[in-house]
């Protein structure tokens, strides 16, 4: 406890000494405002409004750092009142204050009777009765604590009277030949570490206070034998996804613990609407890009980065047609509005095109596209020329925020605007971004891979796992039914799609 209070301490004297910081730095600013505007007086220049609008833009700088380093990280906004009320409603009818109903836990019952001296009438003192079938029921939520066991397999054998034959009953499949743990117990592992972000160090002490004595290298090795099961499978998700015309890209940092090089390595995701797969290579760069790529031509949804250009252009022919997200460009004029107030109407106009497509989803499945399509033929249409016309009259210092916003819209205003003529095309890469998600949890939790072979485990176990969940498969399920088939027949191939019951 008293570790916690001196670390608010700390906390709060190292906001004071920004505070102070960047009050003294405000002082600053203003005296040589001050004295600028006197010496162009002196030289007879009317500088005075250039500089000033230099020295705003430095303070905005200041101030956007300050915000990265003490504020909320949220990119939320304030939005109409009719959005707010809707979404309280649906706030309210999901969290109510009464227990949540639990259709997933099976129920065991245990019935509670009346000691045999409590069944006396206390008016007459007969003899109490049971009421058939009446019960007095209330449910609680239980734990059934996680345990292990040695599962001693005896195979029975067989001989003939003839003494020329002795057989052998079937045993049980096996991880790995010869192996100590059963598949069961490596997709526990797996699901512990890719889904839940559990290092394999904590889970080690976890085990052990449950009664397993283990070492991580063990649980490590039977992450390693179920990709290895597994690696048909995921090298063929990710030919489904790049199969598609139109997929989603995205990329963040997984380090490579202990290189030279760790922080040049990059987890790269490409996903359809119904799977993602991943790669974690060892550049941000085009070779990296190329390489997720490799066979696939249609329409790519990316945010402003400019090896996706790059890729494009180094491809013979239009075999790459770029859609760039509104969500990326949205938060360029967040970061600008605290500054740049009227940056507020390029947001709302944004809004705007967001609640278009939000309408469409409302509609049935069957005839979604089709409405979409329409809705911003009509709508939405009329929008995106009403931001065109305010981005190209809207003017600000090249250096600040909402310049670089600007700046940053013109650039991609091609790809912006695809997504008009196709109603395939979503507004953002939103969905990726998600999915990309896990991997960022698992970096915070486990710092990223020791190996290169960690790697590839890593990568394809984020791919089977996220494509399972975007496709409703309960993923352990899942994982089990797809390791069970590749130790039948090596080399099978499931993906998630096959076990989704409609």
């Amino acid at each position: 406890m008293a570790v916690r209070i001196e670390t608010e301490k700390d906390i709060e004297q190292l906001r004071q000494v920004a505070l102070l910081q960047q009050a003294e730095l405000d002082r600053l600013h203003r005296r040589l405002v001050e004295l600028t505007g006197e010496l162009a007086q002196a030289r007879g220049e009317d500088a005075t409004r250039v500089l000033q609008l230099e020295l705003a833009t430095l303070k905005e700088q200041l101030d956007a750092r300050t915000r990265a380093l003490f504020g909320p990280s949220s990119e939320r906004r304030g939005r109409p009142e009719a959005e707010k009320a809707a979404e309280k409603a649906s706030t309210q009818a999901r969290r109510g204050h009464g227990p949540r109903a639990q259709p997933e836990l099976p129920v065991v019952e245990k019935v509670h009777t009346l000691d045999g001296p409590d069944r006396i009438c206390p008016k007459c003192g007969g003899d109490l009765e049971e009421m058939a079938g009446q019960y007095e029921e209330a449910d609680e939520v239980d734990v059934v604590r996680r345990s292990f066991q040695i599962v001693r397999h005896k195979r029975q054998k067989y001989t003939c009277r003839c003494g020329e034959c002795v057989d052998t009953a079937l045993g049980a499949p096996k991880l790995i030949a010869g192996g100590r743990y059963s598949i069961e117990f490596a997709i526990e592992v797996a699901e512990a570490k890719y889904l839940d972000h559990g290092a394999l160090a904590r889970q080690e002490r976890q085990m052990r206070r449950q009664g397993l004595d283990i070492t991580r290298q063990a649980l490590w090795d039977q992450l390693f034998a179920l990709y290895r099961h597994l690696a048909p499978t995921a090298d063929a998700l990710h030919a489904y996804v790049v199969s598609s015309d139109l997929i989603l890209g995205d990329e963040t940092r997984w380090p490579l613990l202990g290189r030279d090089d760790a922080s040049r390595w990059h987890a790269w995701g490409v996903a359809r609407e119904d799977a993602i797969s991943y790669r974690i290579l060892g550049s941000r760069g085009l070779k990296s890009a190329r390489e997720v790529l490799a066979g696939f031509q249609g329409t790519l949804v990316v945010d402003g980065y400019a090896v996706y250009e790059a890729v494009q252009k180094s491809r013979a022919g239009p075999e790459i047609e770029l859609a760039h997200c509104w969500s990326h460009t949205r938060r360029k004029y967040r970061e600008a509005e605290p500054h740049h107030p009227r940056a507020g109407a390029m947001l709302d106009m944004i809004g705007q095109l967001y609640a278009i497509e939000a309408r469409a989803r409302e509609t049935d499945a069957e005839e979604r596209l089709a409405v979409l399509g329409e809705l911003r033929r009509t709508e939405s249409r009329p929008i995106v020329d009403d931001i065109c016309r305010w981005v190209t009259t809207e003017h600000a210092l090249p250096k600040s925020s909402l310049g670089k916003a600007l700046a940053y819209t013109e650039r991609l205003w091609p790809g912006l605007v695809r997504f008009l003529d196709d109603a395939r095309i979503p507004l953002d890469t939103n969905q990726l971004e998600r999915g990309m998600r896990a991997l960022a949890l698992g970096r915070a939790n486990h710092h990223g891979s020791r190996s290169e072979r960690g790697t590839q485990v890593a990568a394809l176990f984020y791919s089977l796992f996220e494509t399972a969940k975007l496709v409703g498969v309960e993923p352990r399920q899942y994982l089990a039914e797809a390791t069970h088939r590749a130790i039948a027949n090596p080399g099978t191939v499931t993906l998630p799609h096959e076990l989704v019951t409609s």
